[in-house]
């Protein structure tokens, strides 16, 4: 069987020297310039010559571009020791000599990052973002407290959709509206039967029908499916800053890892409908009114699409407990943690039986004094 025709491999963008000793500069966390790890010196990133834009939906998709499984590598030239090395993402380090390696993104067959996040938490600051993470998980064993350091933690950005839409639903559904009826029962009191009446509540239910409208702004769609990357871990890391964003400039890529998307526009807009129903949904809600609420059925029309890809920044890495290895995500600009973790099976039995003992006594209580 044939296999699909793969794009040209991407030359690296040439990587900037230290005016001060020739060494290859990087992006540095938490500034807005590039640093020597050497010498120290400090070169500001050029302000940003436009503003993050927004791409009309219908204009993304007609773009021609190839998916993520039909991209050949990156190859990679260093300039500090000459190796040549490949690799599927947009920016990382030389394995030989740690020099930035970035990609030449003017003739990318993917769709080209519009906006991107700084990284505002450098290495130190994610660090001690998981110390107090680690000191703050319930039921943990104790020993997890002293944990002060990450095993290895890797700067990444990682690419994500945002979409824009004004929606219009119509919807069908029920409003429901409560109303009382009093009723007789029987009841035992110190051994005596009494007869009592109490309100009982119901609802009467009317046919509902109507529409909603409701702007969308920056619905944030992960842009990795696959790999080594947890989407559900990553989407924890949210909410992002994401009005502070500017526009894309590979001198931020410089010695962070980047790696590119393989969720598509349209799976990306899929993705952000799901996101978007349960607000549409509530609107209907409130829009129906009464006591109560039943939503049978909601024809949505998405207007005014845009969207754009953009870089968020996060650190990655892993702390070592009792010999095995936990993956641990940190916002790089908030400082939110999200990973793996150990559990403490004495401290969750000794809870369970607090609380077996808590409803037993409840219990004892009511019987003997009510």
């Amino acid at each position: 069987m044939s296999q699909p025709p793969s794009s040209p491999p991407a030359a690296s963008r040439p990587s900037l020297p230290c005016s001060g000793c020739g060494a290859h500069l990087q992006y540095e966390p938490g500034t807005a310039g590039l640093s020597c790890p050497y010498c120290g010196h400090r070169q500001e990133v050029g302000a940003p010559t436009r503003e993050v834009r927004e791409h009309a939906f219908a204009t993304i998709v007609a773009k021609p571009r190839r998916p993520a499984h039909e991209l050949a590598a990156h190859h990679y030239d260093c300039r500090n020791c000459g190796a040549h090395v490949q690799g599927g993402a947009l920016s990382r380090v030389c394995q030989f000599c740690s020099a930035p390696l970035v990609a030449d993104t003017t003739d990318d067959p993917q769709i080209v990052p519009e906006a991107i996040l700084a990284f505002g938490l450098d290495r130190n600051a994610a660090r001690e973002a998981l110390r107090t993470w680690t000191r703050s998980r319930w039921f943990a064993p104790n020993g997890l407290k002293k944990v002060a350091d990450a095993e290895s933690m890797k700067s990444t950005f990682l690419p994500h959709w945002t979409f824009d839409s004004a929606t219009t639903s119509d919807y069908k559904g029920q409003r429901g509206q409560y109303y009382y009826v009093t009723e007789t029962y029987t009841a035992t009191v110190n051994g005596k039967q009494e007869t009592r009446t109490r309100q009982v509540r119901k609802t009467r239910w009317y046919p509902a029908r109507g529409r909603v409208s409701r702007r969308f702004d920056d619905v944030l769609v992960t842009g990795i499916d696959r790999g080594p990357v947890d989407a559900e871990r990553l989407k924890a890391l949210e909410p992002w800053p994401l009005t502070s964003a500017v526009a894309f400039q590979p001198d931020y890529l410089t010695g962070h890892e980047t790696l590119r998307y393989d969720v598509e526009p349209e799976s990306g807009f899929a993705k952000a409908k799901a996101e978007m129903a349960p607000v549409i949904e509530q609107d209907c809600r409130h829009d129906i009114g009464g006591d109560v609420q039943r939503v049978s059925h909601v024809d949505t029309r998405y207007d005014a699409v845009t969207c754009k890809l953009m870089l968020l920044p996060v650190w990655t890495g892993s702390y070592v407990y009792q010999g095995k290895s936990w993956q641990i995500m940190v916002n790089g600009c908030t400082g939110e943690v999200h990973g793996e973790r150990p559990y403490s099976v004495t401290k969750i039995v000794a809870a369970s039986l607090a609380a077996l003992i808590l409803v037993a006594l409840v219990a004892w209580l009511f019987i003997t004094y009510g």
